[in-house]
């Protein structure tokens, strides 16, 4: 007897429900909560879920997050780029513990894009959700700062729509390479020191051949999964700084994975006369990693820009 009395209890509130759910998709406003009381199960239509004291089985609240873009640069030296990694220290991880004691709950963000091992960032940007407005952007970044370590510093907080995204919403990012001409023990994990000597010009002719749309497999890490190999450069050239500091610009809407030091190195084979600027241009057509010169070492690059359009950010440095 026992066995058909739960039977026809389930019946019985599927009956119910069911009933319940065609009375209210007239009013969609309206939900419904199923609400467990006394061994017994009780189906209310409302529209306000929490004057219920017990949880509904099928209706949770919906939380309402609240997403910010947080400016960032870091010395690479100490992490194993950008991304979390199993077992070794990354930029993200340091950051989401830091952000994760600063809030009182886990936090995940998500970064404008990967730096391999020792490369630095002069200017990042990733993107996370509270649930609630932060009041104060700038005391938000002084305390951030200071439980970030020493190689790590947050410059600046905006709040953004819902679905600004740090990587996907990037309109254009630019890497710096610097390369110091003699040694210097003030700027060894911070540029290449490179003691040959280089023609600049012969640099520029190549460099000058890169802007457009083009496939650049050939200064791209082998068996990487990308689904296409086209990047569009809009600049790229050598300048020789004040200090005497070779510094390479390249900006464009996307990069391969080891892509810019693929390319600085080649073109510093053009500036010890290893290769000419027309062998620059066959290395590119060719669509083959080992025509390409070695890649440069990761100390000398530095994300330096990350742009994205304007509409995306919902005020300036306030909640």
């Amino acid at each position: 007897i026992s066995r058909f009395s739960r039977i026809y209890k389930v019946i019985k509130f599927f009956r119910t429900a069911l009933h319940f759910l065609k009375k209210a998709s007239n009013q969609p406003d309206e939900r419904l909560c199923f609400v467990k009381r006394r061994r017994k199960i009780y189906v209310f239509q409302t529209d306000k879920i929490f004057t219920f004291r017990r949880k509904c089985y099928l209706c949770k609240p919906k939380a309402t997050t609240v997403r910010y873009f947080l400016q960032l640069s870091y010395l690479g030296k100490a992490y194993n780029g950008w991304q979390i990694q199993p077992n070794a220290p990354s930029v993200q991880q340091t950051l989401q513990q830091s952000l994760g004691t600063l809030l009182r709950r886990p936090v995940e963000t998500v970064g404008a894009g990967r730096t391999d091992t020792g490369v630095h960032a002069s200017f990042y940007v990733v993107h996370f959700d509270t649930e609630a407005p932060i009041a104060d952007p700038e005391d938000f970044c002084y305390h951030l700062n200071a439980l970030l370590p020493y190689d790590i510093a947050v410059q600046r907080l905006r709040r953004v729509r819902n679905d600004a995204h740090a990587r996907f919403d990037a309109l254009e990012r630019e890497y710096k390479y610097y390369i110091s001409p003699r040694k210097n023990p003030f700027n060894r994990d911070t540029a290449y020191q490179l003691a040959w000597p280089l023609d600049l010009c012969r640099m520029n002719e190549a460099a000058a051949l890169l802007p457009g749309e083009q496939d650049f497999t050939s200064f791209c890490k082998l068996h990487s999964d990308n689904k296409t190999n086209l990047c569009r450069i809009a600049r790229a050239g050598w300048q020789r700084q004040d200090d005497g500091l070779l510094v390479f610009t390249i900006a464009a809407d996307r990069f391969l994975r080891n892509m810019v030091r693929a390319v600085v190195g080649t073109l510093l084979d053009v500036g010890r006369g290893k290769l000419t600027a027309e062998d620059f241009r066959s290395v590119i057509a060719g669509r083959d990693r080992s025509l390409a010169g070695s890649s440069a070492p990761p100390q000398g690059l530095f994300l330096s820009r990350v742009t994205y359009p304007e509409t995306i950010y919902i005020s300036d440095d306030t909640n």
